[in-house]
């Protein structure tokens, strides 16, 4: 125990000798540290924080039949496939021709909060409909029929004459008032939009949808896990993924993981660089000391103890320091690049001290293994 403290003892009075270097070497690891650390907590937080952002660009997730139409019980039974926390939003549509002023136009029947979710990049002047008899139009339909937020229009709609068995054809009508304009810049602004109920009621069929759009928060191959999973398990519904949404976001994904790391390895050589050059400095001014210590009988290894003592310490401060500033480091990357906070990695902990003390150790190989050469006789002559 004795031997242990007076150990400690002769490498703390050492480093602090030598304060100016040793703050240097403090700092050049504590930096390093806070790179590896802060960026590492990117890296496996890009994921999360990238996926969320791509969410925006609308559904990655598409559901179709294998037969003619879905069923609502279908898309429920094929989402419950997809783990809850995953789920970002799910939109059902069904489409139908109806007609405003007798002339038709496409209605696309859905539940409202799910578009919302599936669909945030929509721009709506004025506000998505709330309840059953409001109603959202497309921008083009509404230049056409020259609407506006507020205006009040008859919806008609014809049923298929063969389902009428021979009967008189009567037009079913809902009268909608326009809560919002839809402006997108796409297809999307052709349609108008309604609750399910309602364009149930329009039509009289209940429970069918043509398509359901999901939004997963999932990384690629999860994403391609889920959509075989629901086709093999859900004989009625096929799902397949929007290629441009999946692939763009594993492309920038891998691009930016690779630059992360290509960063972290180019800060960790700089940070050996300056170690090396402190280490290398503290050796030579110290010859006459450790030349003086080999006259009067130490070791080669305890020489090496005290210098491996000294750097371990350094990394061991160092990583402690870059731990906490490179949580504070990735915290203020995300927020003003991703608009939220991280999350904290316990384990990230260890992995930063355990890369600084390692680092330091490799910087100090050199230096440390020049100590054990210089030769007592020519030292304390002086030369």
């Amino acid at each position: 125990m004795k031997k242990r403290r007076m150990y400690f003892k002769m490498i703390t009075a050492s480093l602090m000798r030598r304060r100016s270097r040793m703050i240097v070497a403090l700092l050049s690891i504590a930096i390093g540290a806070t790179v590896l650390s802060g960026l590492l907590t990117i890296y496996y937080d890009v994921p999360r924080q990238l996926g969320a952002q791509f969410r925006n660009y609308g559904a990655n997730m598409i559901l179709t039949s294998t037969e003619e139409n879905l069923s609502l019980e279908d898309v429920d039974q094929a989402v419950s496939v997809i783990k809850s926390g995953d789920v970002v939003g799910v939109a059902p549509y069904r489409y139908e021709n109806v007609r405003i002023n007798e002339i038709p136009v496409v209605a696309a029947g859905t539940q409202m909060s799910g578009a919302k979710s599936t669909s945030p990049y929509w721009s709506v002047e004025g506000e998505w409909p709330a309840q059953n008899g409001e109603l959202m139009v497309g921008a083009k339909v509404a230049d056409k029929f020259r609407l506006k937020q507020g205006d009040s229009i008859a919806v008609s709609f014809t049923p298929d004459e063969k389902d009428t068995n021979d009967e008189v054809v009567v037009d079913s009508s809902i009268d909608f008032k326009i809560t919002g304009i839809l402006d997108t810049g796409g297809s999307e602004e052709e349609y108008v939009y309604m609750s399910l109920d309602d364009l149930e009621e329009l039509t009289g069929d209940k429970g069918i949808v043509n398509i359901a759009e999901l939004s997963v928060s999932a990384q690629s191959d999860e994403l391609i896990a889920y959509a075989d999973t629901i086709s093999n398990s859900v004989s009625s519904v096929s799902a397949r993924l929007v290629k441009r949404v999946t692939a763009s976001e594993t492309t920038v994904l891998t691009k930016l993981q690779a630059l992360v790391l290509l960063v972290t390895i180019v800060v960790l050589a700089l940070t050996m660089i300056c170690v090396f050059t402190t280490m290398a400095a503290v050796v030579a001014e110290r010859r006459k000391e450790i030349g003086l210590r080999k006259a009067i009988g130490a070791s080669d290894k305890s020489i090496i103890a005290e210098f491996v003592g000294e750097s371990m310490l350094l990394g061991l401060l160092g990583g402690i320091l870059g731990t906490v500033l490179g949580f504070i480091f990735a915290q203020q990357v995300s927020v003003n690049v991703f608009g939220s906070s991280i999350s904290f990695r316990p384990l990230l902990i260890p992995i930063t001290i355990f890369a600084s003390m390692a680092v330091t150790a490799l910087s100090s190989l050199l230096p440390i293994r020049s100590a054990t050469d210089v030769d007592p006789a020519l030292v304390l002559k002086g030369e």
